[in-house]
């Protein structure tokens, strides 16, 4: 104890202003590094190695961490395991090249669609209209080369060559419809050639598909394409103001081929539907499709939401639910909100239009920005019609993210949130969209200590250079 006590006697304020200068450096170091690996891989490099190898040294053990929550209420751990975490999805409500999305570049100059999106609607496009058996008729070897076609012009003038070939090609007309009609009179007009085409075509691949699986292959591909014409027909129809012809067209299609769910035609149904105000044919069919087997969506949960808040919108005050508390209906409609928001969490900006919205992509993320984007495109009117929606939204979507403190951990009602949601949303969607970014990754507490370590000896080493003489005898004295 004298030999330490006489060792920092002698010692000068120049050994007290380099060590603090030199353990500012080192924190510095140290802060940015763990900055760094935070924003590349989302977790602390020393609380990771931390609870990894250090903590089995010392003889502690793992805690575990909190079981997800179910992707609804019930669903087995063998289905949340396979959930794939960012799968993209075609999108039920996508506008058509031609008609919709090339206007919208010839008035504003801008490209609505990535390179990525459009390169997935080809991979889409060959494995719905090509199979095995084209070799066998000229004009579907022709379009099988036109999908593959990255230039429009190429695609459009390989579907002529097609029809050329053979007058009543179906899927010559389907390319014709969404990429040269520049209007949706237009394109309706080749739709219903390719369904009178697509329906002969069909018929003539029922009588024979047991024969051989390449006729098994041939049926499946004209069912496809059937499908996807009787689809667009009902959409122009919609786009039309032919709504309830619209959704004629949709029921028939979904009863026709009731195994086709994974298409979401019912999304298609459940907008038509909110546009004709029959509340009660929309509840009907969420009472189908919002089953807790079944993939959600946004519109599948805020329209679940909406149909609650318009039995206690119009009449809704926070100021008086404050004082005499929320009744049994308004209950249900927030924790209806609160699902919506946890499951998606960037649609209420679009819906309180905090944010601008842009044409909705050809594909979507569930959960991710471009869902919220499609979703608010074609649902902001409906919730603007019900008096007070948008008002209960505003007052309650924030409180779902008191209830899950830490959503990229757990869930509350759904599987944790992706993590990748962010990568996935920006290759989807254009790149003058601003991409709504959620959960904002908290800074975790080792980033925090070591910027104070990093401030304080810095403080240090200043006070040090400045006050030499008074800063030696408070740290004799410490």
């Amino acid at each position: 104890l004298l030999t330490v006590t006489v060792f920092l006697s002698t010692l000068t304020p120049k050994f007290y202003f380099a060590l603090t200068v030199t353990s500012s450096f080192i924190s510095g170091l140290i802060f940015v590094f763990e900055w760094w690996h935070f924003r590349k891989y989302g977790t602390s490099f020393i609380e990771q190695v931390s609870v990894s190898h250090l903590r089995p040294l010392i003889g502690g053990t793992e805690s575990s961490p909190p079981a997800p929550a179910a992707f609804s209420a019930g669903e087995s751990e063998t289905s949340r395991q396979s959930m794939p975490e960012c799968k993209v999805w075609r999108n039920p409500l996508n506008l058509f090249r031609g008609a919709e999305y090339s206007r919208y570049m010839w008035v504003t100059g801008k490209e609505p669609l990535t390179y990525y999106d459009m390169n997935l609607s080809a991979q889409d496009h060959q494995n719905f209209f090509t199979c095995d058996t084209d070799a066998l008729r000229p004009s579907d070897t022709v379009m099988q080369k036109a999908w593959r076609e990255r230039n429009p012009q190429a695609r459009i003038k390989a579907a002529y060559q097609a029809l050329e070939l053979n007058n009543d090609c179906a899927t010559a007309y389907v390319l014709l419809a969404e990429e040269e009609a520049t209007t949706i009179v237009d394109a309706e007009r080749y739709f219903k050639q390719a369904l009178k085409a697509g329906e002969m075509i069909y018929r003539k691949s029922q009588n024979c598909h047991s024969q051989s699986p390449q006729h098994e292959a041939q049926l499946r591909r004209d069912t496809n394409v059937l499908v996807y014409v009787k689809r667009r027909l009902a959409m122009c129809a919609r786009k039309l103001g032919r709504i309830r012809e619209a959704v004629k067209m949709m029921r028939d299609l979904m009863k026709e081929f009731p195994l086709l769910s994974m298409l979401n035609i019912h999304e298609n149904l459940l907008e038509a539907l909110l546009e004709l105000q029959a509340y009660a044919d929309v509840q009907a069919v969420l009472a189908k499709y919002d089953d807790i087997s079944l993939p959600k969506s946004a519109a599948i949960c805020y329209t679940a939401a909406l149909l609650k808040a318009r039995a206690v919108s119009e009449r809704f005050s926070p100021e008086t639910a404050s004082k005499r508390g929320l009744s049994t209906a308004e209950i249900n409609a927030v924790e209806a909100i609160h699902r919506a928001v946890e499951f998606n969490p960037h649609v209420p900006k679009y819906l309180l239009e905090m944010k601008s919205l842009v044409l909705p992509p050809e594909h979507i993320l569930k959960r991710g920005d471009s869902e919220a984007v499609a979703y608010a495109f074609f649902h902001l009117q409906h919730w603007k019609r019900i008096e007070g929606a948008l008002n209960l939204l505003h007052c309650t979507w924030e409180g779902t993210f008191r209830m899950i403190p830490y959503p990229l951990e757990k869930g509350h009602l759904f599987y944790p949130y992706p993590s990748c949601t962010e990568t996935a949303d920006r290759e989807l969607l254009p790149t003058f969209h601003e991409v709504s970014v959620y959960p904002q990754k908290e800074l975790p507490f080792f980033i925090h200590f070591t910027a104070g370590l990093c401030s304080f000896s810095a403080m240090l080493a200043l006070l040090t250079h400045q006050f030499p003489e008074l800063m030696v005898v408070f740290a004799k004295a410490v």
